[in-house]
């Protein structure tokens, strides 16, 4: 029989599947497992964010909104971002809600890159940022940062990988994997090579809410930054809201409008009834976000001493809520380490080299869990390294 030949692009066919998928899935079919793997609050989303989603579907407003969202919402969004952040985007025409920030970066991604780009990615780094540029026509270019510099990106790092292709720099403040943050400082001279090598900075800002020592500053904060920008946030991470698929990317009026043409073909507007849910969300919910921030704070500061006593060197992070332990004292690689604790231990966790090449020898572990179950995966990851 003739072989039949293969529908599937070049493009995603090189593509590989998420590293982090295997452990959940894993983990998932075995009973009395405490996952530190997942990504998202433990919280519930607090009760007048899902009221307020109640009474629109009551009210009967489940037609589509406008492409770029509701004016309310984009307004709602413009206020937060000058009143938390201290940086101004016109809700008219420089902000677009989009179903999660993933969407945001993709839009985002699609909308500047022409084949051939080169996009600079800051590893460890999010799982889906390079390939996210490889589905877009770009090239992505890591950058390798290191445990010795608590993970932040060192500015003569771009001067070294820059070339004429260089399109744009991705980066997450805090930074999902490590909770590494940059501030005010260091993003100016993270500012002063953008300007020097005309780059645009994509900034992911998903875990802005969950920052833990100091004030948080907003990259198109920094002068001379806002119109080389564009700004991802979203209401997963620190309003609890991860199933609700609801993102915003905020950016200069002609990079929104190409943005927004994408946005139309593909996703036509945001779920409705989320969208009113995230006007209630940046409203009235500052209190419910600053009690998550306190007691992942408390979290964080337990299991990020825990970890150092129990031998696996783990720097403070300064936001989001991941630890970033190094297991190089084991011997084993990250993957050979989190499978082998999660069948002897039933403690998920995810490998640091999915994050990429300078996340081997880590491993991430989310503290969004109780304080009971952290003491407990604890208790099994110090006897797992016993037995070592």
């Amino acid at each position: 029989m003739q072989k039949t030949k293969t529908y599937v692009s070049d493009t995603v066919s090189r593509l590989q599947p998420s590293g982090i998928r295997r452990f959940f899935d894993l983990a998932a079919s075995m009973e009395g497992v405490i996952s530190l793997g997942v990504g998202e609050p433990d919280f519930i989303t607090p009760w007048s964010v899902r009221e307020a989603c109640i009474l629109s579907l009551e009210q009967g407003y489940t037609s589509y909104t406008a492409n770029a969202g509701l004016w309310e919402l984009r307004k709602a969004i413009s206020d937060y971002l000058a009143r938390r952040f201290e940086v101004l985007y016109d809700p008219a025409n420089e902000i677009i809600v989009t179903v999660g920030a993933s969407q945001a970066l993709d839009v985002s991604l699609r909308a500047i890159l022409n084949p051939g780009d080169e996009v600079i990615v800051v590893e460890p780094s999010f799982v889906s940022y390079a390939p996210l540029v490889s589905l877009a026509g770009g090239v992505p270019i890591p950058i390798q940062t290191s445990g010795k510099h608590h993970f932040k990106l060192q500015p003569e790092q771009i001067e070294q990988v820059v070339t004429p292709k260089t399109k744009a720099l991705i980066i997450c403040s805090p930074n999902n994997p490590t909770g590494t943050v940059l501030n005010r400082g260091e993003l100016e001279q993270i500012a002063r090579i953008v300007a020097k090598h005309d780059l645009l900075v994509i900034s992911d800002e998903i875990y802005a809410e969950l920052c833990y020592e100091e004030q948080y500053t907003s990259f198109p904060a920094i002068a001379h930054m806002r119109e080389r920008t564009v700004l991802i946030n979203g209401f997963s991470k620190g309003f609890a809201m991860t199933g609700w698929r609801l993102g915003f990317v905020a950016a200069p009026k002609d990079l929104a409008a190409a943005m927004l043409k994408i946005h139309q073909y593909t996703m036509m507007c945001a779920p409705t009834m989320a969208q009113y849910a995230a006007i209630e969300a940046l409203q009235n919910g500052a209190d419910d976000v600053e009690q998550m921030r306190k007691s992942y704070r408390q979290r964080r500061n337990f299991f990020v001493q825990s970890l150092n006593e129990i031998g696996l060197t783990c720097h403070m992070p300064g936001g989001a809520f991941y630890a970033f332990p190094s297991i190089q004292s084991t011997g084993m690689t990250s993957e050979q380490f989190a499978e082998r604790l999660l069948l002897e231990e039933k403690v998920a966790v995810v490998p640091g080299y999915v994050f990429g090449a300078s996340g081997e020898g880590y491993i991430r572990c989310s503290y969004a869990s109780s304080l009971e179950q952290l003491q407990e995966a604890i208790r099994r990851m110090k006897r797992f390294l016993e037995r070592l």
